[in-house]
């Protein structure tokens, strides 16, 4: 019965809501011509995408909200700290992607917010998150500001002390651009954040780690995935837009600070963190040599200019994320 009410139910429900909006509102979007723009510097045959409604992002939020919301009225559950931790970066990052689609979709500024705008409303939401859990999510019998290592080097914890906050504050800024950065084809970052959601859903209710309210949140979430994913695999009928990804980036990672599990970031984010790496590395090469070390980055378009099928593309790079969350969860229960 567990399972049905925190598992099955809340993933049928952010499915169906999700469902049901995207079925409304892309007709809505593509007749009120709030479509994307391509950039002249992405591949040339992305041109075909260009007028795709955007702003996906806002219906599987919704529908993961929905179902959350839902269970703890059918519950009578009071959504603890945890929870509203992740749903506090979770949203706000939200905000912040919804504001640059505003702006690219509205005020015609392809670009959307400059990225010294981004930046600063990014480290506001991270530190934000980071002052919430320091003063109300306190880690149970262990330093607040000590790393669970999993057995790694042989230790059980590692104690950052004051470094721990800026630390995080980096981490999680760089990865949930990451996420940004990810969402560059059909079906790509959703297929990705899917596994996650699946990840964490198996984590707290097989191990038992956390609490149900995380697992009800990312079955909901999971649900509106899949039913974004129904109109978003090649050729996509609606983009997620920064709404979506910048949220998915802080879900993620708030999830996974939520578990006491910051180490596996690196596993967990790894195509995320690929995706990032590439840009950087394409830039700092090209300013010392003048050369491209990739044929386009983020290294997702590396691959398509190399002739892989977006399909291709997707299945690999989900499967990767597959492979690595597979070792966050072995590192779960050996740890």
């Amino acid at each position: 019965m567990e399972y049905l009410w925190n598992w099955v139910l809340p993933m049928i429900g952010g499915f169906v809501v999700s469902f049901v909006l995207l079925k409304i509102f892309i007709p809505v979007l593509r007749k009120a011509k709030l479509g994307q723009k391509i950039l002249e510097i992405g591949p040339a045959w992305h041109k075909c995408k260009e007028g795709t409604p955007v702003l996906g992002g806002l219906f599987f939020l919704t529908g993961a909200a929905a179902a959350f919301l839902v269970w703890c009225l059918a519950t009578r559950t009071v959504p603890g700290h945890p929870a509203l931790s992740v749903a506090l970066l979770a949203l706000l990052s939200a905000l912040i992607g919804f504001i640059d689609d505003y702006v690219k979709l509205f005020k015609k500024r392809n670009k959307g917010l400059s990225a010294k705008q981004k930046m600063v409303l990014q480290f506001l939401s991270v530190a934000l998150f980071l002052v919430y859990r320091a003063f109300l999510c306190p880690k149970e019998g262990v330093s607040p500001t000590s790393v669970r290592m999993f057995g790694l080097f042989g230790l059980d914890r590692l104690e950052l002390s004051w470094f721990y906050y800026p630390i995080m504050l980096v981490l999680l800024v760089y990865l949930i651009n990451c996420a940004n950065l990810t969402d560059g084809i059909d079906g790509l970052e959703g297929s990705i954040s899917w596994i996650h959601c699946l990840f964490f859903l198996l984590v707290v209710h097989l191990l038992s780690q956390g609490n149900a309210e995380l697992g009800v949140l990312s079955a909901g979430l999971l649900g509106g995935l899949t039913a974004y994913l129904i109109f978003n695999f090649h050729p996509a009928k609606i983009f997620m837009g920064d709404t979506g990804s910048l949220f998915l980036g802080g879900f993620v990672t708030s999830v996974t600070v939520a578990l006491d599990a910051e180490l596996l970031l690196f596993p967990i984010a790894f195509v995320w963190i690929a995706e990032g790496v590439s840009v950087l590395l394409q830039v700092g090469w090209f300013k010392l040599t003048k050369k491209r070390l990739f044929r386009m980055a983020p290294i997702h378009h590396h691959f398509e200019k190399g002739g892989w099928s977006e399909y291709r593309i997707v299945f690999t790079f989900a499967a990767v994320t597959a492979v690595f969350c597979g070792l966050a969860f072995w590192a779960f229960t050996n740890g």
